[in-house]
């Protein structure tokens, strides 16, 4: 059955039935879990983009590169 001729079935139903009909739908989404199994996918595939061998730099060395961002920028 196509999506239109589903919703053409749809609006015959009795109020009732279209929200017990609405209730199962939730119910079968909830049960999946797509939307987290969509980002802790996403979050997989984009581990170790921004990894390096270098050490993270220290307090002294942000501010160094702050201040050197801010010389750049308005001066």
């Amino acid at each position: 059955m196509l999506l239109q001729e589903l919703k053409e079935q749809i609006f015959k139903l009795p109020p009732n039935d279209r929200l017990a009909l609405v209730s199962a739908i939730i119910d079968s989404l909830q049960n999946q879990s797509l939307f987290n199994n969509d980002r802790s996918g996403a979050i997989r595939r984009m581990q170790g983009l921004l990894k390096t061998d270098q050490p993270a730099p220290n307090d002294e060395q942000v501010a160094a590169m702050l201040e050197d961002r801010r010389v750049e920028k308005y001066l």
